[in-house]
């Protein structure tokens, strides 16, 4: 009979899963998230992966990561440092320990650290047995052999008998973590529904993990979660390329306009055309193209034809966007692109986020090319900010770029599913049929916006194109005058678009000694360094911007009332540098990191002590 273990209540747990890249940690971190929604926890992930697809096995390189942080209040962040880290392989222990916590509980497959495996990881001694890991709470299990025995009277192979280690592993967790096992035992039969062998081994291997951690007395405690206060509705765990889409599809729906995706493949944007591509009852067309350059400009052919038209890409695709983005400027065509931010320059770290493109967004295009640019800052919220893009893009008739990074495109934290009919209204300014007054660029007074004049109406044949055109009629014209004057034209119209959109808000007391200042995908980092520091009674407050092209019209006014102001961002000051050509009567700080890793909550709370000790 099992010992009765201990119950730990605990606010919130920051859980780490590693292992080689073939030992199925994405998934692993996946369902241990999907339990812990379904128990009323709120959460945030961050998938860490290697960016080599088949690095060599059991090396620090092929390391994979899945960190989940779940609590029974609000959590903002990923966590900082985890208080349970399991490492499948001695590779990666070592690239992952200085992530643990000192006196965290440490759990390894005892199985993979034999001679060979230590050697490779670059271990000289084995860390299970030369101390250095004595001010941890370590648990060593044999789980690959034990995995092996569950399955001695399941008919499956060597190979298919290691694969099923992961969810001996969940198994564990979910005894650990006092979850239960019914939502993934139907998850495996869906998955696997044509495999009935892959189906047994897999729940074999999941009761035993179980059963194993009720009888081991090394797991003297389990922890207790409770649920997370939380508004009544329907919630999902959603990551950011998945919330994207469903923006997308959202504002097709609520505009009337058929949704077309012209994308080529990219990490870490792909997902989004992936999830799109499995929804074409809801309308949505989608076109992988042979190239970058081709999917924007079918994207631009798709907007000239009347579809509400994206397209979607990372870093080094953004650049071979480019002039295509300047072709969708002088048409005068709605289009959003999709930026998924990562490490650069060129191919860079393809698998680690960075706040790397907002300089490009703003200016990389030849001539004057002004474009909106907005930015998402979590997960769930990049629902919120494609169906801001698309709606502010058909309205104001421009091309509108949002930028989403690594990190939450491949994060996920808890979504609320709102109902699209709830959502703001949009009303594309679509051409009527035989309009007497049709003229290809005239405008409405207010907005600056042209009319989207669909081909094949009646009466509304046009001509538009990459070269300039007058004013009103849209002929072909190089008239410097009239150049100058369409220039003004355009940028002026985004400019106006400060008009539809909300003033900065600040978490905080709208005046103090510290503004913190930052935008994008690290508000969850700041807001929870700020916090900290306002309970300690700091006068410390944060604006965070996701509106950046133009910027709310109280901007200036938000700074003015700080004594001093710091910029952070995970770039090395792309932001920053921005604020000072648009508001240089101000004086900014800046903290920026540039490591492809997000910011600890520590290392802000410490940055911003020293500026509030410092007279």
């Amino acid at each position: 009979m099992a010992k009765q273990k201990n119950i730990l209540e605990l606010e919130d747990v920051v859980v780490k899963f590693v292992g080689d890249s073939g030992d199925g940690m994405q998934l692993t971190g996946t369902l241990f998230s999907d339990t812990a929604a379904l128990a009323g926890n709120d959460l945030a992930t961050f998938p860490d992966f290697p960016a080599e697809i088949r690095a060599p096995q059991n090396t620090v390189a092929g390391v994979s990561g899945f960190q989940v942080h779940l609590g029974q209040r609000k959590i903002f962040t990923s966590g900082d440092m985890c208080d349970l880290l399991v490492a499948m392989n001695p590779a990666s222990l070592k690239a992952n320990l200085k992530w643990a916590k000192p006196g965290a509980t440490i759990i390894v497959d005892e199985s993979a650290f034999d001679e060979k495996g230590n050697e490779k990881a670059g271990y000289k001694t084995s860390p299970l047995e030369d101390g250095s890991l004595d001010s941890y709470h370590l648990i060593k299990a044999p789980i690959s052999v034990l995995t092996k025995e569950s399955l001695s009277n399941v008919e499956v192979d060597k190979k298919m008998a290691e694969k099923t280690k992961n969810m001996f592993v969940l198994g564990m967790m979910y005894f650990l973590f006092q979850r239960n096992l019914d939502n993934t035992l139907d998850f495996i039969l869906k998955k696997f529904s044509n495999k009935p062998e892959v189906v047994k081994a897999n729940q074999v291997a999941l009761k035993a993990g179980y059963n194993y951690a009720e009888t081991v007395e090394a797991i003297a405690s389990t922890i207790k979660i409770g649920p997370a206060p939380m508004q009544k509705g329907r919630y999902r765990n959603i990551t950011g390329n998945v919330a994207t889409a469903w923006g997308l599809l959202a504002a097709s729906e609520r505009s009337g306009r058929p949704l077309f995706l012209g994308s080529y493949p990219i990490t870490p944007a792909t997902e989004i055309l992936m999830e799109l591509s499995k929804h074409k009852s809801l309308g949505a067309r989608v076109f992988q193209a042979e190239d970058e350059i081709a999917g924007i400009c079918s994207a631009i052919g798709a907007s000239f034809a009347g579809s509400m038209a994206v397209t979607t890409t990372s870093g080094p695709g953004l650049s071979l966007k480019s002039e295509a983005m300047g072709l969708a400027v002088i048409t005068e065509l709605p289009l959003v692109i999709v930026n998924v931010q990562r490490a650069g320059p060129s191919t860079g770290m393809p698998t680690k986020s960075e706040q790397s493109d907002l300089l490009q967004a703003l200016f990389g295009r030849n001539g004057e090319a002004p474009m909106i640019v907005i930015a998402a800052s979590s997960p769930a919220s990049c629902f919120h900010y494609a169906y801001m893009a698309a709606k502010l893009s058909m309205e104001h008739m421009t091309p509108v770029l949002l930028l989403t990074d690594g990190h939450m495109g491949f994060g996920s934290e808890l979504f609320k599913i709102p109902k699209v009919a709830d959502m703001p209204e949009i009303n594309p300014p679509i051409a009527p049929p035989r309009d007497p007054d049709f003229k290809p660029y005239r405008r409405d007074p207010v907005t600056l916006a042209r009319k989207w004049a669909i081909p094949g109406t009646e009466g509304l044949r046009h001509r538009i194109g990459g070269l300039e055109k007058t004013n009103i009629d849209g002929n072909v014209s190089t008239d410097p005058l009239n150049h100058e004057l369409m220039v003004n034209i355009r940028e002026d119209k985004v400019m106006r678009v400060a008009n539809y959109i909300p003033e900065q808000e600040v978490f905080g007391e709208d005046n103090g000694d510290l503004l913190v200042v930052g935008w994008g995908g690290t508000e969850g980092m700041l807001k929870s360094a700020v916090g900290q520091m306002q309970k300690a009674g700091h006068k410390i407050s944060l604006a965070h911007f996701n509106y950046i092209m133009p910027l709310p019209k109280n901007t200036a006014d938000v700074f003015s009332k700080f004594k001093k102001t710091i910029v952070c961002e995970l770039n090395n000051g792309q932001f920053v540098n921005y604020l000072r050509m648009t508001h240089p009567e101000f004086k900014y700080m800046q903290h920026n990191k540039v490591q492809g890793l997000p910011f600890h909550v520590k290392e802000l709370t410490e940055v911003f002590t020293k500026i509030l000790e410092d007279k």
